[in-house]
């Protein structure tokens, strides 16, 4: 594939490799390896009983971190073939970027890092990070994956400047304000053109928004009297998912046109030019405006709607109590998460919780608080 690949692209030539040196892995390059070393992690499969937006147990048609981390995956390949650059490389960075997040979505985390405020706080990025490069257990020779760095890199979309600091070669980027590939960098866009559109289709599945709220949107109107229009008297799934279909069609090919451009303008040539350029991956100024209402719609009716407020307070809860619980007595953790209590006991708490299902914290939470015969 590398011959294929434009200069600017992340190769096997062009690599900073991995920590620990390994054979070469034969008939597969060394992206195809570590993508294959994401999708067989623990922390990958977990994915699947991780809730999106929905708590995982509401429905088995609504996606989950597995499905959305999927489809980012297939939306990112699409894109850095496009654009000429690494495809496994993208793919992989897409499986990966959600391995740390917490149980109950973006609630879990909240909670989990309001707990971990006095001990260095919590980030799923991070956490992402710290399980491919320490936590998952399957090799002889080493702790985590030892991916190449510049799928950690890809992992590791943002960072403070102390996190930064304490991360050595792969958090220098941050403080020098340099950038990281192209492959890392379509892949934030192709996470928000996975779950904005999706997330359409959830809520709308779900009940909690109906099709007459969204068309108040311009973008989806547009699209929506585009279906009406080829399709007379189509209605129902099939009149969503044509439309959020050309709704992700439109955002790709607009991201594609955009980024093409700048990389033109300013001359991008190498992997050295990507890294001191300013951001080159994104949207038109159009496209990014025409976003906005739908990330407002979204947020103000979908992810505030009082029926998903409830769920979420009931996460937050149940991630309180079992912090509260493993720190009051670290003896109720399971023996492995003991046995690491001594080096950093709130950092593996942590990483217990955030590694959980939802349904696994909630029959945790059930074990530990619930009074038999009650």
């Amino acid at each position: 594939m590398s011959a294929e690949l434009a200069g600017y692209a992340v190769s096997e030539a062009n690599s900073s490799g991995r920590r620990r040196a390994e054979e070469s892995p034969g008939i597969r390059t060394e992206f195809q390896r570590d993508r294959d070393r994401i999708i067989h992690s623990t922390a990958f499969r977990r994915l699947e009983y991780k809730t999106q937006v929905f708590v995982n147990h509401e429905g088995d048609l609504f996606r989950t971190r597995l499905t959305h981390s999927i489809e980012v995956a297939q939306i990112a390949r699409s894109i850095a073939r496009a654009l000429r650059v690494n495809e496994d490389l993208a793919e992989g960075v897409a499986y990966a970027h959600d391995l740390g997040h917490t149980p109950f979505g973006h609630a879990g985390q909240d909670a989990l890092n309001a707990c971990m405020k006095e001990h260095g706080g919590f980030e799923h990025n991070l956490q992402s990070l710290r399980i491919v490069e320490e936590l998952e257990e399957h090799y002889a020779e080493f702790d985590g994956l030892n991916l190449m760095y510049e799928t950690r890199e890809g992992i590791l979309k943002h960072c403070s400047p102390r996190n930064a600091r304490e991360l050595g070669e792969l958090g220098r980027r941050f403080l020098e304000n340099r950038q990281p590939s192209l492959e890392a960098q379509l892949n934030n866009y192709a996470d928000e053109i996975a779950y904005n559109n999706h997330d359409i289709d959830d809520g709308l599945r779900s009940g909690l928004i109906t099709l007459e709220q969204i068309e108040s949107v311009e973008l989806v109107a547009t699209h929506l009297k585009v279906v009406r229009e080829k399709h007379p008297g189509l209605g129902g799934r099939r009149l969503i998912h044509e439309t959020v279909r050309r709704l992700i069609n439109a955002q790709a090919l607009d991201l594609i046109r955009t980024s093409e451009a700048a990389i033109r303008e300013v001359g991008i040539e190498t992997l050295e030019d990507v890294r001191a350029a300013s951001r080159l991956i994104g949207f038109s100024a159009e496209m990014h405006a025409a976003l906005q209402p739908l990330k407002v719609f979204l947020r103000e009716q979908l992810y505030w709607h009082y029926r998903v407020l409830r769920e979420m307070a009931k996460a937050r809860k149940i991630i309180e109590d079992l912090f509260d619980a493993f720190m009051n007595d670290p003896r109720l953790l399971p023996p492995q998460y003991l046995a690491r209590c001594a080096d950093d006991k709130p950092r593996v708490i942590a990483d217990y919780i955030a590694g959980m299902t939802d349904r696994y914290a909630m029959k945790e939470h059930r074990r530990l608080f619930a009074i038999p015969g009650a």
